[in-house]
């Protein structure tokens, strides 16, 4: 079983930076591959970022964050981080990390198997 724990959402200006981090237990770190969603209101759960470390720390993104984000981890603490910088209205959701305990980096919902509950990330104009 592995748990997951999302931190550093909150409320930032256009322009601005948060760092949201996703502490894991309950397994070995290092084995997972794990990415991040984000939820906006009235829409669909969507792909913001993914790494692997069985494969080498390899890291993808979503055309819409590419540039801006940056996926990282720190495997002596278990946990993952998203780097948000340059932020936008439409960056505001709730963002989740998710965890894979097999194969690579992946970007649909349904190829993760545990999730947290999620962080509040609002962008003011």
């Amino acid at each position: 079983q592995v748990q997951l724990v999302e931190s550093g959402g909150g409320l930032v200006q256009t322009g601005g930076s948060l760092r949201l981090s996703c502490a894991a237990s309950g397994r070995t770190f290092t084995n997972y591959a794990m990415g991040w969603f984000r939820q906006a209101p009235g829409k669909a759960r969507e792909f913001v970022a993914t790494i692997s470390w069985n494969s080498g720390g390899l890291t993808y993104y979503a055309d819409s964050v590419k540039g801006r984000f940056t996926i990282s981890g720190d495997n002596a603490k278990n946990t993952m981080y998203l780097q948000m910088n340059s932020l936008k209205p439409e960056d505001t959701a709730v963002y989740y990390c998710a965890a894979r305990l097999f194969g690579s980096i992946a970007t649909s919902r349904g190829q993760y198997d545990y999730w947290g509950q999620g962080t509040q990330v609002t962008v003011s104009s």
